[in-house]
């Protein structure tokens, strides 16, 4: 069973047709990207896909279960997390306080001031900093953290929330070289159990994690394959470039 499946998918503003009926399968385990030219409607996809946005027509299905008419928050409740293009964090409580209160909002309780339900929470919170990079960060404020690290905890409350399928919007904009390396890293050693669906302009960083890629054009699908399948393809080429060589989009 797909973790993820959408069909005839689309949303139209006016005259324009954003996304024309996207048909997208996710695979339980996969490093599925989302790319595309701009103008080809993968901002409006991801935001049929996590709630954010209604569908005019099409179904969204996660795990097999029909979530089209459900909300974003409901989507998460049943294992749809994500992160933002642009991070939003608060920015005056540390890295670890941050964490901890998505653990317990993801749980449905307040924040709890027992002792024992205190050091639970804590410790989830450290390991869960750790496995995104961000071990011994846990008492920096979220709003001192560099830019790759505000990242790499988006990361970390999105996995607060248990998710068997993870959304990122474009994780490494504005990161340096050094930062989308860790990135790949870590998003490339999470569980096989959380499934990732990203959308991203980075190419390298594309074909670097990426197990799986669907290229939108024009609010459509224009090839949805493997790595190598896409870079062989003139019809992907000539969608970002209009004309030129392979080389310059892909660089080999």
């Amino acid at each position: 069973m797909s973790v993820l499946r959408c069909a005839g998918l689309s949303r139209s503003f006016g005259a324009l047709k954003a996304v024309d009926g996207v048909d997208l399968t996710v695979a339980p385990g996969a490093r599925h990207a989302l790319i595309g030219p701009n103008g080809a409607g993968k901002s409006t996809m991801f935001s049929l896909v996590t709630g954010t946005m209604r569908a005019d027509a099409g179904t969204v299905a996660l795990a097999g279960r029909d979530v089209t008419a459900m909300s974003e928050v409901r989507r998460c409740r049943l294992g749809m997390s994500q992160t933002l293009q642009h991070a939003s964090l608060f920015a005056s409580m540390t890295a670890a306080e941050t964490v901890a209160v998505a653990l317990q909002r993801h749980d449905g309780s307040t924040i709890s001031f027992l002792p024992r339900r205190q050091t639970a929470v804590r410790e989830r919170a450290e390991e869960l900093l750790a496995d995104v990079g961000l071990a011994g960060r846990g008492a920096v404020v979220a709003g001192s953290l560099a830019h790759g690290e505000r990242k790499q905890l988006e990361v970390a409350l999105a996995l607060a929330c248990r998710p068997t399928l993870l959304l990122l919007d474009e994780p490494a904009a504005g990161m340096s070289p050094a930062e989308r390396a860790r990135l790949v890293e870590l998003l490339g050693g999470l569980p096989a159990g959380v499934t990732v669906l990203f959308v991203e302009h980075d190419l390298d960083l594309v074909f670097a994690l990426a197990d799986a890629v669907t290229v939108l054009h024009l609010g459509r699908v224009l090839l949805s394959g493997s790595p190598d399948e896409v870079r062989a393809s003139d019809a992907v080429r000539e969608a970002y470039l209009g004309t030129g060589h392979r080389e310059e989009l892909f660089g080999s």
